[in-house]
């Protein structure tokens, strides 16, 4: 695995077909072999959808109208034999800094609340709640919309996809649900209750095992992958559980944002990991996340070789870089 994210935040790769066909072109030439392309985010996609025209009115990205930059992608990277795995960036993030968008204010009975009854919110992104049964399969239909629409190698999550703040889980619907199963016993006032914290993963667990073998009901061939933040603050803060979603057979391929900004911590980062939190079978589907631009930082030629370096020191044979085209 020679990865790349490709998004369209902060990167114009995908604003017209000359830079889809320049973008490949510099991935081929770095031998990049999986480029994971932003499918969905701020409550928009950035293919055309029917499900969102039906829901929301928009069936595309609004800087993408009448293109179909997923389309003109994947053509592109398979003629140079680079898989393209859809990317569902936002994944039950409704919108960024914009009061649930679009989407809550059409299914206010989605939005995910916290503690004092608000919608959850937290840097700045709004949430869905990601117990709803009907917000479940409001993603899973715009993942197979993918999948039945396009010549696409897997599809992706991310650290919101299953993921729901840990402050979440105080509507109406999450509470019912947990009193159900708990002899009508209230959830917990505190979000981090470990018990609590447990549930709440695990409904996520379940989740992702549904979208696995939904995606491999359609196409076994399919990658699953999902690039979640680092465990086990990703279960503590995202509740996303992860090492349990990979040594239970619920992904393909892991690759966890391993952002670090010295090598010391990177190492010792990546051990604890491969140590203590995968199991030595699956070390195949683990891919680190490395940090290649954010803002104006990246990091120098010779951090990147210490980190791929240490990535084979521990037996693991590739990587995927957060990309942004300047």
């Amino acid at each position: 695995m020679r990865g790349v994210w490709l998004t369209n935040v902060d990167s114009d790769a995908l604003n017209s077909k000359e830079n889809i066909i320049q973008t490949v072109e510099q991935c081929k030439s770095l031998r990049i072999n999986t480029i994971f392309v932003v499918t969905w985010n701020k409550g928009m996609t950035q293919f055309p959808s029917r499900i969102m025209k039906n829901f929301t009115g928009v069936e595309i990205d609004t800087l993408f109208t009448r293109r179909d930059p997923l389309k003109e992608l994947i053509d592109e990277a398979h003629k140079r034999n680079i898989k393209v795995i859809a990317w569902f960036e936002f994944g039950f993030s409704s919108s960024y800094k914009l009061n649930g968008g679009r989407i809550i204010e059409l299914k206010p009975h989605w939005a995910a609340k916290d503690t004092s009854g608000n919608l959850v919110s937290k840097n700045g992104f709004e949430w869905m709640n990601g117990f709803h049964h009907e917000v479940q399969d409001f993603i899973l239909a715009l993942i197979m919309e993918v999948i039945y629409n396009y010549k696409i190698d897997g599809i992706q999550g991310d650290d919101r996809l299953p993921a729901m703040p840990s402050e979440g889980g105080y509507d109406d619907f999450t509470i019912e649900l947990y009193k159900s199963e708990h002899d009508g016993q209230e959830p917990p006032k505190n979000c981090k209750d470990s018990v609590w914290i447990d549930w709440r993963a695990k409904k996520l667990n379940d989740f992702m095992k549904r979208i696995y073998k939904t995606v491999k009901t359609q196409n076994p061939k399919l990658i699953v992958s999902v690039a979640p933040s680092i465990f086990p603050w990703s279960k503590e803060e995202y509740l996303q559980n992860w090492p349990t979603w990979l040594n239970e057979g619920y992904v393909d391929l892991i690759c966890p944002q391993l952002y670090r900004y010295d090598i010391d911590k990177y190492e010792n980062l990546l051990k604890g990991i491969v140590n203590d939190q995968i199991d030595r079978k699956n070390i195949h589907k683990f891919y680190p996340g490395i940090l290649l631009k954010v803002g104006s930082y990246s990091p120098s030629v010779d951090f990147l070789h210490q980190m791929i370096s240490v990535n084979r020191k521990y037996g693991i044979n590739g990587e995927v870089f957060s990309f942004t085209k300047d």
